[in-house]
Formats: structure tokens, C-alpha cells, sequence
């Protein structure tokens, strides 16, 4: 280990709100510094969840509970500050406080060498909304304690899962058409999440303490909000968007504009409206000149728009059943932990069902062997209809068929599919190439169960003609669709009656015939054995009179 590894080892970093948006990509990137870290939240069970719990100390804290944060404090050299309280509702503005106060004056009693501040960009000279008050309010509180503190200013961070970044990618989504707040033609400047992670982490790497307050931005200063949605539709590949300012100053409209338009609660959607109404812009100094600048410099909004989308829509699926996110993991896409309103719209049909006393590899042989000839085992005319229909607009249709009837790899076409993973016994994901508005998968899976958890939850239907001493099977099917804007999401919601058609007899119908392959296959086997049995009688029986001849001679 190095010298300068060593000596970061032996720092020791309290993360406040390490579970947040923030937070919960710093504590990997503070790991990969070689710092140690201690993550403070008032939930154990939700830090205990996230990936890195085994390489962090767990504090258990409520910042309200001033022996709880000391204990925390306890050996720290440095604390990121990234707690807010602006979804808690009213008098929000007097806990930030209060918990600002009681961080200032532990931190002094504990000798803490640094305290980092990650805020929101404001003006200067004019009255602040309720929000960005009081996190100027917290800033002065650490500011005129004991501990240097360095005080970083954010606008709208952009990261799959930021909740600006969000408001902007389901505006620009869902209205073609567009009419806003009088704010959306306010200036702001946007930066990227890699970019405020690289601040952050800098700030208590650095040997020397530093403090003040310093803007973090892309460097592009003459963005309007409208800007920004117009570029992502832009950068999603989406149609021109138009927005048109109405004048409705007023924060509570504002807010409630944007919780109905997106999935943006209403407790988060109000105070940010509140604060948009604000125009955000750096202004010097800025926290690359004491921070240094990130590698390549700050990434410009149409590149942080594009490694956020790129990161989640990287065309692979996750195999787990509970995670619709994608593959990737960097800090532009979305978390698992992540609010259920985080990252791209995705639309599922998910079925699953057990079959008791049927083999997996019956099932998995049924699923391997789907489409072409043997077909989708639900409403053919239906299929045919969509076939013809993609046909018409230029699509594959279900003409393609397959290479083998019974075996895929990757790569291969089946009808208008195309295998994108295949895990032998376990999983087959297929990804349209159909004409759509949007990109969709089809995932069909198995998984075997013991005997002993057969007898739970069997479906009554598949309960006949159980294998000897096979538990059984549990069947799993995932329809996954991404939708592009408005029309992807008239799409979906115009062929879901169909779907509650077809997938749950196609899954019924895919099991019956792993059944009927596992009846045909025992019925064969018995007439094998019925006739192996014979054949060893009659040998038996010739043997006998063999023997009589033979004694009769003597």
C-alpha cells in the first residue's frame, strides 16, 4: 500500500444522507479513495441494504439527537453534510436548522478537521424561496461554527434519478406540446453527477482543509429551463419539443403542475418548483479553483443527458426478477434504492406460476424450442394479426422463424425476436424487433423446486400427473417495455387488453405441454419397460420348458 493510501486508510469520513441520491453514489467513490468511511442515517435495515455495507461502519443516527451525532462523531476527520428535511413537511426550515447547529457544535466538541456542505445555486440579492432559504440558512450555521467548512452550490444535477433530472426527462417525455411556469425561462445551470461526486470527494481528500462557498456547474450559463427539455428530447431521440410560458408565478401552482404531469411527489415537486423560480448560475470562485477541474473538465448537459440515458438503456436487462433497472451500476443511471419515480419509464407484464410434479427441464425445453414452427402457445390469431401488422409498417412480422427448432444462442432471430441472452435451463430474454414506438423484451425463465415445497400455493389445474419424485417448477415470464415519449406510452396502454389475453395463456398453455412431454415421455418408458417385462416371461417360460426337455431325456 502506498504511502498516500495509507494515510487516506487512516481518515475516517461521516456521510450524512448516505442512503439519498447523493450520498448513496459517494460512499463507493470516498471506498475507491482508499478512505475509510462511516455512513450515519436513522435507518440501520436501509444502510445495511446497500451494496457497500460491508466496507462502511453503520451509524445509526438521528441528527435531531445530539448524543446520537456524537457518538457518531466519534474519530471522524471529515463530514459530508447532504441531509435535508424538505419532503417532512412544514416547519422544515427550523429542523434543518436545528440539525445544522447540533452537527456545528459536535463536530467542534469532537475535533472534526472539515465539515462539506452540498447546497443549491441562488441569487445574491433577492428574497429565496422557502427551500433554498433554509438551505442558505444551514450553509451560515456551519459556516460560522468552529470547523472549516466548504460550502458547494448545485442547480439541477443530472443523473438518472435526480429529482430535477427527473421533472425534466418526464416534461420532456410525456408533453409534445408544452405549456409551463413563467420560470422555465429563467436561466439555470445544470452539472453533472459525475461532476459533483469528483467536488465532493476532492473536498476531504485534499490534505488541507478548505473553506468557503464555490459554484458547481457545467460552465454553460445562458441554458433557460426550457432549454434543458428541449436538449433531452434532443439527446432521447424524440420529436421537437415546444414549451410556452404561462404566467403562473405562483410556487403552488408550479408544484402542483408538475406532480400531475409526472410521478414527482408532491412534497418534493412544491419546494422545487419554489426554488426554480430563481435563476441558478455560477458565479466565481468556482470549486475548480480549489478543487481542480474534473478529468476533461466539466461535462457539458447534452453529455450528462447522454451517459444517463446510455447508462440505463444499455439494451441489457437485469436477470434478477425484482430489478427492472438496467445492467449498469455507474453513477448516471438509476439505483435499485432509488425512488420507484427514478430513472426511464418502464412498463412490465409479469406472470408466474407454479407446476407441481413437472420437471424444469421439461418447461425449459418448451422454452427453448418457442416460436417458428412450435409457435407462442397463446391466441395464434392474435400473434398472426400482430405479425401482419408489423409486416405492413416494414417489420420483420413472423416471417423470420428460427435457425433450430429446438436449440438457441445468442444472436439468433425468432420471428420478429431477436435471443439476446440465453442461460441454459434458467433464462431466455428476447428483444423485439418489431416496429414500435419504443423497445421491449420478453423474458421467460424456470427455477426447480424441492418436493417438499411442492405441496404450497399448487395450482389445481397443473396438479394432475405429477413425475415421481420431482417437486415441480416455478414458471416465470416478464414482459418489459421502454417507451418513447407519448406515443410509446399510447402504445402500451392501446395493446394491454391484449396483453391480459395472451400472457396468461401463454403461460398456462407452456406449461401444459411440458406436461404433456413428461406424460408422453413416462407413457413410452412404460411401454418399454411393459415390453422389456415380456419379453423376459416368455424367455423365463422358454427357459422352463427348455429344462423339462432336458430332464425328460435324462
Amino acid at each position: 500500500m502506498s504511502d498516500t493510501r495509507r494515510r487516506l486508510r487512516a481518515r475516517r469520513i461521516l456521510v450524512t444522507g448516505a442512503t439519498g441520491y447523493v450520498g448513496s453514489r459517494l460512499v463507493p467513490c470516498l471506498l475507491d479513495e482508499g478512505l475509510t468511511v462511516r455512513v450515519a442515517g436513522r435507518s440501520g435495515e436501509r444502510l445495511r441494504a446497500r451494496p457497500w455495507s460491508d466496507e462502511v461502519e453503520i451509524a445509526v443516527t438521528d441528527l435531531d439527537d445530539r448524543a446520537a451525532v456524537r457518538r457518531a462523531l466519534a474519530d471522524v476527520d471529515a463530514v459530508v453534510f447532504l441531509v435535508h428535511a424538505m419532503a417532512g413537511g412544514r416547519g422544515f426550515q427550523e429542523r434543518e436548522a436545528r440539525m445544522a447547529r447540533i452537527m456545528a457544535e459536535e463536530a467542534q466538541r469532537a475535533g472534526v478537521g472539515r465539515i462539506v456542505y452540498l447546497s443549491g445555486l441562488h441569487p445574491r440579492s433577492q428574497e429565496l424561496s422557502e427551500h433554498m432559504a433554509s438551505r442558505e440558512r444551514v450553509a451560515q450555521i456551519l459556516r460560522d461554527g468552529e470547523v472549516p467548512t466548504l460550502v458547494l452550490e448545485a442547480a439541477t444535477v443530472i443523473g438518472a434519478g435526480s429529482a430535477s433530472f427527473e421533472i425534466i426527462r418526464h416534461l420532456a417525455e410525456r408533453l409534445p406540446v408544452m405549456p409551463a411556469p413563467s420560470w422555465v425561462l429563467n436561466r439555470i445551470e445544470p452539472v453533472a453527477i459525475t461532476d459533483v461526486l469528483h467536488h465532493l470527494t476532492r473536498a476531504v481528500a485534499v490534505p488541507e482543509p478548505v473553506a468557503g462557498t464555490y459554484g458547481l456547474g457545467s460552465g454553460e450559463r445562458d441554458l433557460r429551463f426550457a432549454d434543458l427539455l428541449e436538449k433531452y428530447a434532443q439527446e432521447a431521440g424524440l420529436p421537437r419539443r415546444r414549451v410556452f410560458a404561462l404566467p403562473l408565478p405562483a410556487p403552488l401552482l408550479s408544484g402542483l403542475w408538475i406532480g400531475l404531469v409526472t410521478p414527482v411527489p408532491l412534497a418534493i415537486a412544491v419546494p422545487l418548483a419554489q426554488s426554480m423560480r430563481h435563476e441558478a448560475i455560477t458565479h466565481r470562485p468556482l470549486a475548480e479553483e480549489v478543487l481542480g477541474s474534473p478529468p476533461g473538465g466539466p461535462l457539458p448537459y447534452r453529455r450528462a443527458v447522454r451517459a444517463a440515458l446510455e447508462a440505463q438503456k444499455s439494451g441489457d436487462l437485469a436477470s434478477s426478477w425484482d430489478d427492472d433497472t438496467a445492467a449498469a451500476r455507474g453513477p448516471e443511471a438509476p439505483l435499485p434504492e432509488d425512488p420507484d419515480w427514478a430513472g426511464h419509464t418502464v412498463f412490465t407484464d409479469v406472470r408466474e406460476r407454479r407446476a407441481e410434479g413437472v420437471d424444469p427441464a421439461r418447461i425449459w425445453q418448451v422454452i427453448e424450442g418457442i416460436g417458428g414452427a412450435s409457435g407462442w402457445y397463446s391466441t395464434p390469431l392474435l400473434w398472426s394479426l400482430r405479425g401482419l401488422a408489423d409486416r405492413l409498417v416494414g417489420g420483420p412480422g413472423l416471417r423470420r422463424g428460427r435457425r433450430d427448432p429446438w436449440h438457441l444462442r445468442e444472436g439468433d432471430a425468432v420471428d420478429w425476436w431477436r435471443v439476446e441472452r440465453v442461460e441454459p435451463g434458467q433464462l431466455l430474454t428476447l428483444r423485439a424487433e418489431m416496429r414500435m414506438t419504443g423497445r421491449a423484451w420478453l423474458q421467460l425463465g424456470v427455477e426447480g423446486i424441492d418436493a417438499a415445497d411442492g405441496a404450497d400455493g399448487a395450482d389445481g389445474a397443473e396438479g394432475a400427473g405429477e413425475v415421481e419424485g420431482i417437486g415441480g417448477a416455478v414458471y416465470r415470464q416478464r414482459a418489459v417495455y421502454f417507451p418513447d415519449g407519448l406515443l410509446g406510452r399510447l402504445y402500451w396502454w392501446g395493446i394491454s387488453p391484449f396483453h391480459a389475453l395472451v400472457f396468461p395463456s401463454m403461460a398456462r398453455n407452456i406449461i401444459a405441454a411440458a406436461r404433456r412431454q413428461g406424460s408422453e415421455r413416462g407413457a413410452q418408458d412404460a411401454e418399454a419397460s411393459g415390453l422389456t417385462g415380456g419379453r423376459s416371461a416368455l424367455r423365463r417360460r422358454a427357459g422352463r420348458r427348455r429344462g423339462i426337455r432336458r430332464r425328460g431325456h435324462r
